[in-house]
């Protein structure tokens, strides 16, 4: 059996699931997971940063959108994950992506990203609202 995604929104899907549970061979796993970030979600948060990484330095360093987005993340969840790179000069960070957030999670990311920049004089062009999708 190859891979198979089914997003659970009525009876129906309810039944389809049930059913493929039933035929799946032994030793197929399945996996429950909430819901994903939103595409609105997602791309509230990448004009957030741009916003962010355009108007702030952070410690005297003006940082692209993806640093910015690290050190959101560390807010949300406080994980560094850092190991040696190969050759010993230096070190590789691995952090989560932003991709496996649930939509609660992307929701608190941007709280905390509006939070930090309202705190700090960045000017939003549009609020962000309880889920993330632009107002």
């Amino acid at each position: 059996m190859g891979r198979a995604l089914l997003v659970i929104n009525s009876e129906a899907d309810r039944r389809k699931a049930a059913l493929w549970a039933n035929k799946a061979p032994w030793g197929t796993r399945i996996e429950f997971k909430a819901s994903k970030r939103t595409p609105p979600q997602n791309d509230r948060m990448w004009a957030m940063l741009t916003e962010v990484a355009d108007q702030l330095t952070y410690h005297g360093v003006k940082m692209p959108t993806d640093d910015w987005k690290l050190v959101f993340l560390d807010a949300l969840k406080r994980e560094i994950r850092m190991v040696p790179n190969l050759d010993g000069t230096g070190f590789v960070n691995l952090g989560r992506s932003s991709s496996d957030l649930t939509k609660e999670e992307m929701t608190a990311l941007i709280e905390i990203i509006f939070a930090y920049g309202a705190q700090h004089g960045v000017v939003f062009k549009e609020p962000a609202n309880q889920n993330g999708a632009a107002a």
